[in-house]
């Protein structure tokens, strides 16, 4: 590839790619590729990172603009990232990033192609999953990086002439220069490599037929530069993966939910699980622990109680359906296999369903973390209702801080790997000495966490009620001077006082209203 750096440009130029490159396609030596970037995206994801992370792309995937992209037979999650390439203009290495804008030449649109099918599969490497040929057109035209802001750049995508992302620069996590100068502490930034950027909120997926358009444009430089806009066109390609060679495609509903950029976009708003209905949440909400668990002991129910967790803020309420996760004991050749990477524990609050409460059987062993502050966060960006673990809770007083109700046995700062395993989810568990299985309603106060059957609840809440508004009546006596002897528990003749109490009060309302 000719060298960007050495054809002078005036500063509001932008350049045909072809006119570089001598080809119809920009031709770097490597592609590197940012993971999380925006702040929006990474909203839709549930963390943020606290540095950049990168994959790289083989350059036999660079197209052109107007190229189509295939999606290959027998898969369903091609999903487009609109995003900023930056083009090395001079080699750069170990620059400092005071410095590291110099070596850009140039700046355009990208769109980097994704099939979900295949991204468990890669495992974070997305060799597979963004590698294919045709999944990074660039182009069409080159701005000038000397002409521009990189803090103040443009980029829009349009799906069938929609506009579905658009985002400027100054919501980037991290700034350009950054990418430019972390990538140089470790290898060199060759003249014409390609960093792609990131995408911003709404990238989602493109079927067969659709065309999608990407540009990038520096609205507030001499002239307005622009990248134009880069076309793709979808196509359903014909040759199915062979089984005898590599894993298959194959999908999940979080798959299909990041892919499209939420469970909605994916068409699963009604496939959300167990749910509690609002009435009767809003009656679990009134109702105290202390009340339930009596009602639960009057049916025989003595095994409800998740012990010694208590909440990390004072008056929280904790009411959800259970979704449940199971660490045991670390065992080094265990934690070896199943600690790392995508494990159990990752699963486990990427699914979380809204309304859900996640409880975590730890054994009791408070020695350790078994939450954290991303982990809330995801949990909170998932919808859930709550978290229990009868283990310890790090970065403690961020976590209470979110508004997310989390019952534990207290603080601790050790990471995951120090006593457990994260081994399964979605599975009957032992926390806090109560079994608890998914879709059980928890809920929780300042007294504690109780576990009630799902086929007893609403029997169960509705008698809590009742209770209390008993109690409140007897309460009531005793603060006028009646002595406790009868009354609490009420015999016979009280228990008639109570009933005529009741009565005359319904009539009352019934009069008023």
């Amino acid at each position: 590839m000719a060298n960007p750096a050495q054809t002078p440009r005036s500063q509001a130029d932008s350049v045909p790619a072809d006119e570089i490159t001598n080809g119809t396609a920009l031709q770097p030596g490597k592609i590197i590729a940012v993971h999380l970037s925006y702040a929006s995206r990474a909203a839709q994801r549930g963390r943020t990172p606290a540095a950049p992370s990168y994959f790289f792309k083989p350059t036999s995937s660079v197209a052109a603009s107007g190229a189509t992209v295939e999606r290959p037979a027998g898969t369903e999650l091609l999903a487009f990232e609109g995003e900023i390439a930056l083009v090395i203009g001079k080699p750069a290495y170990q620059v400092a990033l005071a410095d590291a804008w110099e070596h850009v030449a140039y700046v355009t649109a990208s769109n980097d192609w994704g099939l979900y099918d295949l991204r468990a599969n890669d495992k974070g490497s997305n060799v597979r999953n963004k590698g294919r040929d045709g999944f990074t057109p660039v182009g069409p035209r080159l701005i000038d990086a000397r002409s521009i802001d990189p803090a103040a750049l443009r980029i829009q995508t349009w799906l069938n002439g929609n506009l579905v992302q658009d985002a400027t620069t100054d919501e980037l996590i991290f700034p350009l220069a950054q990418f430019v100068a972390d990538l140089s502490q470790h290898f060199t930034l060759n003249e014409g490599d390609v960093i792609l950027t990131g995408t911003p909120a709404g990238s989602s997926v493109a079927q067969p037929g659709d065309t999608v358009e990407v540009e990038v444009s520096a609205p507030t430089a001499p002239g307005a530069p622009t990248s134009g806009r880069l076309v793709s066109h979808v196509t359903e390609g014909t040759v199915a993966f062979d089984p005898t060679v590599g894993s298959l495609p194959s999908v999940n509903d979080l798959q299909r939910e990041e892919a499209w950029g939420s469970r909605e976009a994916a068409g699963l708003a009604d496939t959300s699980g167990p749910t509690l209905d609002p009435a009767l949440r809003a009656k679990l909400l009134e109702a105290p622990v202390a009340g339930l668990s009596q009602e639960l002991r009057k049916r025989g129910l003595n095994g409800i109680f998740i012990d010694g967790v208590r909440p990390t803020r004072p008056g929280q309420k904790l009411v959800g359906t259970a979704k449940t996760l199971r660490f045991v004991a670390l065992r080094e050749d265990l934690f070896k296999s199943h600690g790392g990477g995508y494990n159990a524990q990752k699963r486990c609050f990427d699914s979380i369903r809204p309304g859900e409460v996640v409880v975590i059987e730890a054994r009791g062993e408070r020695s350790t973390g078994t939450l954290g502050d991303v982990l809330a966060l995801r949990a909170i960006n998932r919808g859930a209702a709550g978290v229990v673990t009868d283990g310890g809770v790090r970065d403690y007083e961020m976590v209470a801080g979110f508004d997310l109700p989390v019952f534990t046995q207290g603080a601790h700062p050790a990471v995951l790997g120090r006593k457990h395993v994260p081994w399964e989810h979605d599975t009957t568990i032992t926390c806090g000495g109560a079994t608890v299985q998914p879709g059980d309603i928890i809920v929780g106060d300042v007294d504690g966490v109780i576990v009630i059957p799902p086929a007893l609840v609403e029997e169960v809440v509705n008698a809590a009620l009742a209770q209390e508004e008993e109690d409140a009546w007897v309460a009531e006596q005793v603060e006028a001077g009646h002595p406790v002897d009868g009354l609490f528990p009420m015999n016979a003749e009280w228990r008639a006082r109570y009933e005529a109490a009741k009565a005359g009060a319904a009539g009352t309302t019934s009069e008023g209203a």
